[in-house]
């Protein structure tokens, strides 16, 4: 059953594309550094962790946050990071570490922000087979998702395959929309009892492997 918290969360969903869409077109601005957005996500990231910390330490900062974004938390999250401390996080360290090629962080903060939507809204509404924790039915709408992006709207954005200087192949839109599905669904243990947030890893890992798969499959 989808529950209204988890509707609300991936609403938001829409407006985490700012993120992408400002590492991609500000540093096109003839005037702007490209260590712009790595800059403005960084430190929005360090304002996020600093209003966690002081939620979890001042009663009166946690009763202020809960009136407000109360409607957008998972119960883990009452006494974690939010996810959007997380997803902030990781677009932070993708701006940095594809910082000259804009490109990629674009392409695959997009992917996994609508496709663990879509994975999401799908699995806890219709999903009945469950692998790994979560549902084979939101695991093939996140994949679904990522190919009809990469098919129909991704080729319509102003400059953006104009960017890897020939045309992207099939092969390779397959096979990163499959990366992201598997790395979406696959969890990451750092301890016994807990696990990384996908938030932080899933974006910097497909980008890694993204270039490796762009130099493969441009040669298909």
């Amino acid at each position: 059953m989808l529950k209204k918290e988890e509707i609300n969360r991936k609403l938001l969903h829409l407006f985490a594309l700012a993120m992408p869409i400002g590492i991609f077109y500000i540093p096109r601005i003839e005037w702007v550094s490209l260590w712009v957005p790595p800059i403005v996500l960084f430190f929005l990231f360090g304002a996020s962790l600093l209003l966690e910390v002081l939620r979890f330490r001042y009663p009166n900062t946690r009763a202020l946050f809960l009136k407000y974004f109360q409607f957008l938390l998972r119960k883990n999250e009452r006494r974690n990071f939010t996810g959007a401390t997380y997803l902030i996080g990781g677009a932070a360290l993708s701006s940095l570490v594809f910082v000259h090629a804009p490109h990629i962080s674009f392409v695959m903060l997009t992917l996994f922000i609508l496709g663990d939507a879509m994975a999401a809204i799908v699995g806890q509404s219709l999903g009945r087979i469950r692998f790994l924790g979560k549902t084979v039915e939101g695991s093939l709408a996140c994949l679904l998702t990522c190919i009809l992006l990469f098919s129909l709207l991704f080729p319509r954005i102003p400059l953006l395959f104009e960017t890897w200087g020939h045309p992207v192949s099939w092969a390779y839109m397959l096979g990163t929309s499959f990366l992201i599905t598997l790395l979406e669904l696959i969890p990451v243990k750092i301890t016994r009892n807990r696990y990384l947030n996908d938030n932080l890893y899933v974006p910097i890992a497909t980008g890694l492997i993204m270039e490796g798969l762009y130099r493969l499959f441009s040669l298909i």
